[in-house]
């Protein structure tokens, strides 16, 4: 079966990078936007990055704008917003899709191995479930990501241990890494 390390993905520069790069690390992948509701999620990801990066921990950050238009721009535009507002440091990948015919083969593996089960419980929950619902139609069965920052926690082996969807409480997902470092 493979791993993440079989995968490769293209920096910002537009240079290929092989995720191989990353072995023996614990690695948060996660696709973001930077005009989300979920966009916050920077603040706790960048203070999760700072806390455990010299334990291993890498995040990779890949923008998307297939959800409602909420990451326009450049991939330059993009990493200066997140540069300047959150302070992030750590690597962050030329925007792609997640869904549909060209969505990133990194994230189809992702989400065959974790698939979406839904976003939980909850009014705030119903709500973004409806929404991606009607987003989501464009991509029949090639849907793969519910939204973005949904978040892939995988171990320093390569597999996929976790899926987190955007609704999830971020404390939940540091201790879920912290378990695994």
């Amino acid at each position: 079966m493979p791993t993440v390390y079989d995968f490769k993905v293209k920096e910002k520069s537009g240079n290929e990078k092989s995720l191989r790069d990353y072995e023996g690390k614990v690695l948060l992948i996660v696709n973001t936007a930077t005009g989300c509701g979920f966009t916050p999620h920077y603040d706790p990801l960048e203070a999760m990055y700072r806390e455990f990066r010299d334990q291993g921990f890498e995040i990779l950050d890949f923008p998307c704008n297939q959800f409602a238009n909420q990451a326009p721009g450049t991939d330059e535009e993009i990493h200066q917003f997140c540069t300047m507002k959150f302070g992030t440091e750590f690597p962050q990948f030329a925007k792609i899709d997640v869904n549909g015919e060209t969505a990133d083969p990194l994230f189809v593996y992702l989400a065959s191995v974790k698939p979406f089960v839904g976003f939980g419980k909850g009014i705030k929950n119903a709500a973004l479930d409806k929404f991606a619902k009607i987003n989501n139609k464009q991509f029949g069965d090639k849907t793969y990501i519910g939204w973005n920052f949904t978040k892939f926690l995988v171990d320093r082996e390569g597999n996929v241990v976790a899926r987190f969807e955007p609704t999830v409480d971020m404390d939940e997902v540091k201790a879920a890494v912290q378990a695994i470092l």
